[in-house]
């Protein structure tokens, strides 16, 4: 009976994080460059259960003989293994602001397993770390240097903060941004092959899992991408999806809540009934 227990609770747990992940999901629907969490649910191994017992030999000395007797076996539930977000491009949304940068892919790479790559645009961290965004809102602080909106500071080809004197820049197609007829710098555009060494770190951040800097896609001849000044990239969220697996999450979360009561019931009714002293 405690068997029914573990099993309904670890889908209940299960089903309440796939619910908080689809929660978040449809809370940064209209954040520019945010990409959607995907879900992996995944059984724990099967495993069986046997009883150690012994039983007597009928012979002249006797002795007991230790045996073993397969009970059954038993289902631990299921569990989120990891979550994975959706890199896909996301719809191009005009906004007229000049500093509001947009990164459109045009062809990337795709792996031997059948996954594709995706593009980044390199930030400045805490700690002058390496981190990655597809956000593109961007902004001028007071010191002239291009910035995110939390304060990050963009980063050119080299790797350094991109200082500008005003907001009236222009940004080619290639990245590269222009005061009047000066070129200032060049955005760096980073290029990710292995999503898994990618972790979200918040505020449409990403790091790489090894800490390691990821290599540029500028000169890279596989890669193809267009920068679009005045344009902003929304999120990667199907926000009529995310409902349907928001209901599909919390009807899975009440069958196994009502498991639970019933076994509840069950025990009860063992120890005040069948368990009474008469």
């Amino acid at each position: 009976m405690f068997k029914g227990f573990y099993t309904a609770t670890a889908g209940m747990i299960a089903q309440q994080r796939r619910t908080d992940l689809l929660t978040n999901n449809l809370a940064n629907a209209n954040t520019p460059g945010f990409k959607a969490d995907q879900s992996s649910l995944r059984a724990f191994p099967e495993m069986l259960l046997q009883r150690l017992e012994s039983k007597d030999v009928p012979v002249q000395n006797a002795f007991r003989l230790p045996m073993q007797q397969t009970v059954g076996s038993i289902h631990a539930g299921v569990y989120m293994q990891e979550t994975i977000p959706n890199m896909a491009q996301g719809d191009m949304q005009q906004t007229g602001r000049l500093t509001d940068i947009a990164l459109l892919e045009r062809a990337v790479p795709v792996d031997e397993s059948g996954q594709k790559g995706a593009l980044f645009f390199a930030v400045e961290g805490n700690n002058n770390e390496l981190n990655y965004t597809r956000n593109g809102n961007f902004t001028i602080d007071a010191a002239g240097f291009l910035t995110t909106t939390d304060g990050r500071y963009v980063l050119s080809e080299t790797n350094e903060r991109i200082q500008l004197q005003g907001e009236n820049i222009r940004v080619n197609e290639a990245g590269t941004i222009f005061e009047g007829n000066t070129q200032v710098a060049r955005l760096n555009v980073a290029y990710a092959n292995d999503l898994s060494n990618i972790v979200k770190r918040g505020n449409g951040l990403y790091q790489t899992e090894d800490g390691q800097p990821l290599p540029s896609a500028i000169g890279n001849n596989t890669i193809a991408y267009d920068i679009q000044q005045g344009f902003l990239e929304r999120s990667s969220v199907d926000t009529s999806q995310t409902m349907t697996e928001m209901l599909t999450a919390y009807r899975a979360f009440e069958a196994n809540q009502k498991v639970m009561q019933a076994y509840d019931r069950s025990m009860e009714k063992a120890v005040s009934e069948i368990g009474r002293v008469r």
